[in-house]
């Protein structure tokens, strides 16, 4: 037999997940960019164009789009932004 409280987490769950959809739909499109500028990222550094990736570069691409990726790639060949850091890993051991 079904109880109440059963109906209740049933009622809550389901309500978990078309909130979850919902938000899934409206990131979407970030989400496909941010993707879209990691691979231009890695492109790039194929060609010999090497770009820091982190937390910035990629919430920079996900609201820009390829134009930011593009951007991003070339302030980091000018060494303006997003320039990899070089680590010595020799250093701690001098």
């Amino acid at each position: 037999m079904v109880t109440g409280l059963e109906l209740a987490v049933l009622a809550v769950a389901v309500l978990f997940l078309l909130v979850g959809i919902r938000v899934l739909q409206a990131l979407r499109p970030f989400i496909v960019n941010a993707v879209v500028g990691l691979l231009v990222f890695l492109v790039a550094g194929w060609f010999g164009f090497p770009v820091e990736v982190n937390w910035l570069t990629v919430l920079v691409v996900a609201i820009g789009g390829l134009p930011a990726a593009v951007l991003v790639v070339l302030l980091s060949t000018f060494g303006l932004a997003f320039v990899p850091a070089l680590v010595d890993l020799a250093a701690p051991f001098l």
